[in-house]
């Protein structure tokens, strides 16, 4: 059976056709999710430590509402998009994740608006 998950503290899809997360059992599909605050829906950051760190904190509240947390992660998908770079982007990843460490996916994304977007797929233990 799938459920929809959704928290106010994390963006929020804002009339768009996504959910923030789908559960189906024991496992948790987070949509990609981006710099955005949940209050205002707003962009939020100039650099990429400001908006990776955002995207992370939306990402950890999603599945924290799933009953999931972030060692719960089993694959990420991160798009990084112009003006981010992958070693900076790594040394803020490996704040929110460590050993072992999820498999993922990462690659460029251009004119997205912003500098990175990221997916996971949890599985709750």
């Amino acid at each position: 059976m799938k459920e929809v998950i959704f928290t106010e503290n994390a963006q929020k899809p804002e009339g768009m056709p996504y959910s923030q997360a789908i559960k189906v059992g024991n496992t948790v599909y987070v949509a990609g999710q981006g710099p955005f605050d949940p209050a205002t829906g707003k962009l939020v950051g100039n650099t990429l430590e400001e908006q990776a760190r955002r995207t992370l904190e939306n990402l950890k509240a999603i599945l924290e509402e799933a009953g999931a947390k972030l060692t719960d992660v089993v694959k990420v998908t991160v798009l990084l998009g112009d003006g981010a770079g992958f070693d900076e982007f790594n040394l803020i990843y490996k704040d929110y994740f460590s050993k072992p460490y999820p498999a993922r996916t990462i690659g460029p994304a251009h004119q997205m608006g912003f500098m990175v977007q990221i997916d996971a797929i949890a599985i709750i233990d």
